[in-house]
């Protein structure tokens, strides 16, 4: 008996991480696997036309004129998905599984290290003790800087409460902050339930010591932060973007931040890798990080091992843990 044919397409370090290797072995196990790493409709089509299941990324987005040619297709396994990629499969009833929550526990926890790097100017530290520029105490505790702060007991708001946004909460219950939350997604049950407070978007914005967005990026969030709400964000509070870039209208926040009565933590940028001579890598209060929040080995393992558990249980006919529904598209990236 023949087995299912696979097509395996995603960027070239899969191939080359030497970890990863007993991860494509289980899916050799099982199908006539083929591994590729096409970026283009085009390049993808031939391999897509012949294959039973494919397990990729986000892109080339299946859309209905790569299904179309694509009559074997029986199943799609997804890194993670757009919402035109998952309309497109939901109209027609292709199965799917879609793993992108396995990039969550990561990106929260570093929506918490840089929340605790900023308010206690880690990396304004760090800097300074390079370069033999640190401003030691010598009276105490008058020069102690206001600015530097502990986040037990803060109010914090959080944009977005979708997977991120909810272990990102969970992981605040030692600091026993007070947090509020805006997602016109969920019901306010689901923000009381986990201990949260529900708040309109301008109340969060106007009120919080903390900020930090966990937002998908769609219709409905782009500038979510604009310029009205940059403006209105407490001073001296800390704002974290781990999310997507299209969230924050940049050139407002650029010019906040000139002001020198904010802080702001950014992993995720309009243009990446970020330009040499962007604003924000010469203002001192914006701390940047190069889009690491979800990039670590464990959350590369963990999708691998989520959806090949998928893969494998719809072949056997049985329930996947991982399956789109329709109810997920709002909640993803457009």
């Amino acid at each position: 008996m023949s087995h299912p044919h696979l097509l395996i397409n995603l960027p070239p370090g899969f191939c080359r991480t030497p970890s990863l290797t007993s991860r494509f072995d289980r899916l050799s196990e099982r199908f006539e696997v083929v591994r590729t790493s096409h970026d283009t409709a085009e390049q993808i089509l031939p391999d897509l036309e012949i294959a039973d299941a494919v397990l990729m990324w986000s892109w080339p987005v299946l859309d209905d004129a790569l299904l179309d040619l694509a009559p074997a297709l029986q199943f799609a396994a997804h890194l993670d998905i757009s919402q035109r990629g998952a309309r497109a499969a939901l109209a027609r009833r292709l199965p799917v599984s879609v793993g992108r929550a396995a990039f969550s526990p990561a990106v929260a926890e570093m929506a918490l290290t840089l929340a605790l790097t900023a308010l206690r100017q880690v990396s304004t530290f760090h800097a300074q003790m390079r370069a033999g520029t640190e401003p030691w105490v010598a009276s105490f505790p008058d020069e102690i800087d206001g600015r530097e702060r502990q986040l037990s007991g803060r109010r914090v708001g959080i944009i977005g409460f979708g997977r991120i946004g909810r272990r990102f909460h969970e992981l605040l219950a030692p600091f026993h902050c007070q947090v509020g939350v805006y997602d016109p997604y969920v019901p306010e049950s689901g923000v009381t339930g986990a201990g949260a407070t529900l708040m309109s978007l301008d109340e969060l914005v106007a009120t919080s010591e903390v900020l930090v967005l966990c937002a998908a990026s769609n219709e409905g969030t782009r500038h979510v932060l604009g310029a009205d709400q940059i403006a209105a964000i407490p001073k001296d509070a800390v704002l974290v973007n781990v999310a997507r870039a299209a969230l924050v209208d940049t050139d407002a926040l650029v010019a906040r931040l000139r002001q020198d009565d904010l802080t702001a933590v950014v992993d995720v940028f309009d243009t990446e890798p970020l330009p040499a001579d962007h604003p924000l890598r010469l203002l001192p209060n914006a701390l940047l990080t190069p889009h690491r929040a979800g990039g670590v080995m464990e959350s590369v393992y963990r999708i691998l091992d989520w959806l090949t558990d998928d893969l494998i249980a719809h072949f056997d006919g049985r329930p996947r843990s991982w399956a789109l529904t329709e109810s997920m598209v709002a909640a993803l990236d457009a």
